[in-house]
């Protein structure tokens, strides 16, 4: 997880201004094709999450592996902009196959609804993907230029992730549909179920939208607060600790609450921590701190809570299903962001993006009188 992250979602981070200056392409197409990727990797989402149902999650993380090593080998040999994008659209379905929300349903397939501490802990050590990746970027950006980290990438893949994945995943045998229905257990849902899945999808569709353009447009709201630029980076940098940390709490209670109630620390403390933000009190650290310890819980919400609410047999299905309009949202987020700063100051554009996460909230009470009572604690 940690070089799947660093090597996809992490890439360009390092990679997009480099690029721009050796090929002279416009920093907003660089971003485009990460948009398009994203993209690509919703609609191959729920694909995925049926494949590991029937196939089990070996297979599946297998070709992630490898479609990722094929795309990072496609970006470093483009001489055309065209050619860079495709290399991103394989990307994409290598993201949909590689990245946490298959590698939750193969823990779920493998441990039942035993797998709520697997998925903390490896939401806990891929929190430092890019701790890892971004200076190891850096490094061989210097060593080598960017069509050598592609492409150095792409050989961690090849030769080092995917025969991790054929070694260390156990094979499973493969689940056929039932013969009397032609369908699948995870097919099979009522209405209220599908309302839940919907209420839980609205939380991460919003999620995704929040959490891009934090990450594209944090800077500049400090500096619009009037912060230096220098102390708008180190406070920035508050939020992965604070991250790892929430993580660190989450897995010490050893599951003992519901993991609704860490979705619920979650979007409270993100909500909490940027309407802090956006009222600009002086408070920018708290603020920053509260939004990343809420951003870590998030991604073990999003994996545990599914598993309890509807169990291990539907959860494949169910988390490519989620995965899909999620990773849609990341993938038009910039695009809102550009939006939103175009038509008003930053000031508006974080109070509308506070506001978003403040309707994470009130979807969560939602959630909460429509899920089973036999499910989650009254």
């Amino acid at each position: 997880m940690i070089f799947t992250w660093g090597s996809t979602y992490y890439l360009m981070t390092v990679l997009a201004a480099p690029i721009a200056a050796e090929t002279g392409w416009s920093l907003g197409s660089l971003t485009g094709a990460l948009s398009a990727g994203l993209l690509v990797a919703g609609l191959v989402s729920p694909l995925v999450g049926r494949a590991i149902a029937r196939h089990g999650g070996r297979p599946v993380l297998a070709a992630g592996c490898a479609l990722i090593g094929a795309g990072l080998l496609t970006i470093a040999a483009a001489q055309h902009l065209w050619v860079f994008w495709a290399g991103w659209l394989v990307l994409g379905a290598g993201m949909a196959a590689g990245l946490y929300d298959p590698a939750f349903a193969t823990l779920g397939r493998l441990y039942g609804r035993d797998a709520r501490s697997a998925i903390t802990a490896l939401t806990l050590w891929g929190g430092f993907a890019s701790t890892v990746c971004w200076p190891l970027s850096t490094l061989m950006l210097d060593a080598w230029g960017w069509r050598g980290v592609a492409a150095a990438y792409a050989a961690l893949h090849l030769a080092g992730t995917l025969p991790l994945v054929l070694l260390a995943i156990p094979r499973e045998p493969e689940r056929r549909p039932d013969p009397a229905t032609g369908a699948s257990a995870p097919a099979r849902m009522g209405p209220r179920d599908r309302l839940i899945l919907s209420v839980m999808a609205a939380i991460f569709v919003l999620n995704g939208l929040i959490v891009v353009n934090i990450s594209v447009w944090l800077f500049t709201f400090l500096q619009a607060q009037g912060l230096t630029l220098t102390t708008a980076v180190a406070l920035g940098a508050l939020i992965g600790p604070a991250q790892v940390a929430a993580r660190v709490i989450e897995m010490a209670g050893r599951g003992r609450h519901h993991p609704i109630w860490t979705l619920a620390a979650s979007t409270c403390a993100v909500a909490a921590g940027l309407l802090l933000l956006a009222a600009d009190l002086g408070l920018a650290g708290a603020a920053l701190i509260l939004y990343g310890g809420g951003n870590g819980l998030f991604s073990i919400a999003r994996g545990a809570l599914p598993l309890a609410l509807f169990g291990p047999d539907r959860y494949p299905v169910l988390m490519g299903n989620l995965a899909a309009p999620a990773l849609a949202a990341q993938a038009a987020a910039p695009l809102l962001g550009v939006w939103l700063m175009g038509r008003a100051d930053a000031s508006v554009a974080l109070w509308a993006i506070a506001a978003l996460a403040v309707g994470t909230v009130g979807l969560l009470a939602v959630l909460w009188r429509l899920a089973p009572r036999d499910t989650v604690p009254v």
